[in-house]
């Protein structure tokens, strides 16, 4: 069976081929001038990952990268049926939803002596032992437990024969960003985030990708050295970004689409509109890299350090920070372990 193609290289597949999602290259270059006004600034820095996880344990403690695998083996589906219907998590005096529920729990489990970030422990958690730990402050629930449960398990249990820690299990990737990717998805089968379309298998790794990120940030934030092939990640391609690409003019829908997404209807993962909307965003976050860098070089005469992985840390809170001027344009919602 042949190989997948890259994140990169499904996201200019999909975008050439695309019916239904486009990437507006007016939209792109204007984008790409707003982060280049923000170059300097600490969002665009490893420092920004401690700010963007306040609840993450210290980059100096051991759990820190195991803390970052679990949340990011859980780290799916977090949209509520209903808007006024959202699963809340409490911890440390503060009240989180979406993803940040997550980390919130897993930290709140820890403070109550939990061992959730020791694989010895969570390869063999219950789901009734999960849905503790994952407990909403709220009446609504976080969703898909049951797949949350089978994901932290299973990966734990490859961790456990693998040396017992996520440190060890990527110790022979060597820091090179592009085996790390293709190692946790060899192994750990939650992770392989592909599709077939227009007869060609293709991939996002959107979690595989991210958790590559996550235990950069961790490294240089400890002063360890880094990731040096780093620009081999991609955005990562979920359901937040691509509305805030679409607001602001980078992405466009068709008409048909925005109908759809607006009617509230469910995309199913791998159909093609879904594939089109996340194929494109990770191809549209590639041509803003591709005219910020160039703008770097002909105003700054020097070559750039961000890559498509700080773009999506960049792009993720602002979608997030400006949800209510965005409300207008709908996100795509598909139940999945993949985003």
């Amino acid at each position: 069976m042949e190989e997948p193609l890259s994140p990169r290289e499904s996201g200019q597949f999909v975008a050439e081929r695309s019916r239904d999602v486009l990437v507006d290259e007016d939209g792109v270059k204007r984008v790409a001038q707003m982060i280049y006004e923000l170059r300097e600034s600490e969002e665009f820095t490893a420092s920004g990952w401690k700010k963007m996880n306040p609840l993450a344990p210290s980059p100096d403690s051991d759990d820190a990268i195991n803390w970052v695998f679990v949340t990011d083996t859980m780290n799916f589906s977090f949209w509520p049926e209903k808007e006024e219907e959202q699963c809340e998590v409490t911890c440390r005096g503060n009240t989180y939803r979406g993803y940040m529920s997550l980390c919130a729990a897993v930290t709140r489990a820890m403070d109550e002596g939990v061992p959730i970030t020791s694989p010895a422990y969570f390869s063999q958690i219950s789901e009734a032992q999960l849905a503790r730990v994952l407990r909403s402050d709220s009446a609504t629930s976080m969703p898909m437990l049951k797949e949350r449960h089978q994901a932290l398990t299973e990966a734990g249990r490859v961790l456990m024969e693998n040396g017992g820690s996520f440190r060890k299990f990527m110790s022979h990737c060597e820091n090179d960003a592009e085996r790390m990717v293709k190692y946790i998805v060899q192994n750990i089968p939650s992770y392989r985030d592909e599709a077939t379309y227009e007869g060609k298998r293709i991939s996002f790794y959107k979690r595989a990708q991210i958790l590559v990120a996550d235990v950069w940030g961790i490294m240089e934030a400890r002063g360890e050295g880094n990731i040096p092939n780093l620009d081999h990640l991609t955005m990562f391609a979920d359901y937040r970004v691509p509305q805030g690409l679409v607001y602001l003019g980078a992405l466009r829908y068709s008409d048909a689409l925005m109908k759809t997404l607006k009617n509230g209807e469910l995309l199913s993962s791998g159909e093609r509109r879904e594939v089109e909307i996340r194929g494109c965003s990770i191809w549209c976050v590639e041509r803003i890299r591709h005219h910020l860098w160039k703008l770097v070089e002909e105003r700054d005469g020097k070559s750039c350090h961000i890559n498509s992985a700080l773009i999506d840390f960049y792009l993720w809170p602002y979608a997030k920070k400006h949800h209510k001027e965005m409300a207008h344009i709908p996100i795509h919602h598909t139940r999945c372990i993949y985003y």
